[in-house]
């Protein structure tokens, strides 16, 4: 039987992979078969990562990239097409979190959060998908989160909420004007995953109490249970998956 999740020969570009979910997702998809293009705004940890890719036995290299810049995003973009000579899938991780009060927020925090958790979801699909459009055929996953869809509690982040909301929008039109031509366009929505940012998070306790209890299996998530949920929607085995938002949480939005 065909092995729908096999990679092998295509190649993946990942942004904000130098850590956390994004470098959990290049080993995976690496370990899967195929080559990784590490974006990254920070070039030591995106080679840190390319390193460890290498070592999976695929070939790997750091492009940097700030995704806010769209001048950035062409010409990185530009770069791995030109070493790898195509791009088969593309994971746009890059994200950040701001915990402040709506009447907090200022103008520079609203831009940043929308400039990389929106904006630069645009840039890079909208940059390989016309490559993808003209090949006739890829994957794009868009992380997109659980916060898209409910208003966390107790902490404040309704600039990072409705930033992910626009993710999970943008991937369901995108996916309606491609899919006819072969590009397959999805998001994966974590819940509270054990990463840096989140371990943060549970150093203050009425935020650890209040995740826990509303998340039915009680624990964290960890990397690689969302790498392989990008495995799935970047592989063939997903090929009926066009525009889906799939919830990894624990049951947290269950509720």
């Amino acid at each position: 039987m065909e092995n729908k999740f096999d990679l092998t020969g295509r190649v993946a570009l990942v942004t904000g992979a130098g850590r956390g979910i994004g470098q959990e997702i290049a080993r995976t998809l690496a370990a899967a078969g195929a080559d990784i293009a590490i974006a990254e705004l920070d070039a030591a940890s995106g080679e840190e990562t390319a390193t460890q890719v290498r070592t999976l036995g695929r070939r790997s290299s750091a492009v940097q990239m700030n995704v806010m810049d769209l001048e950035s995003v062409k010409s990185a973009v530009a770069a791995v097409i030109a070493e790898y000579g195509q791009i088969d899938i593309l994971v746009n991780n890059a994200g950040i979190c701001f915990n402040v009060t709506a009447q907090d927020t200022s103008l520079e925090q609203w831009r940043r959060m929308m400039g990389i958790n929106l904006d630069g979801v645009w840039f890079c699909c909208q940059e390989v998908g016309r490559h993808m459009l003209e090949r006739g055929k890829g994957s794009i996953v868009n992380i997109a989160s659980m916060s898209g869809l409910v208003v966390n509690n107790p902490q404040p982040q309704s600039a990072y909420n409705i930033s992910k909301a626009g993710v999970i929008m943008l991937t369901q039109c995108l996916a309606a004007e491609w899919a006819m031509k072969n590009v397959r366009v999805n998001a994966v929505s974590p819940g509270y995953v054990n990463t840096e940012m989140t371990r943060r998070g549970m150093d203050t306790p009425e935020w650890a109490k209040t995740w826990m209890d509303f998340t039915p299996v009680r624990r964290l998530g960890e990397p690689w249970e969302i790498a392989h949920a990008v495995w799935y929607l970047a592989s063939d085995a997903s090929g009926f998956a066009v525009g889906s938002n799939l919830v990894i949480d624990g049951g947290y939005t269950i509720w």
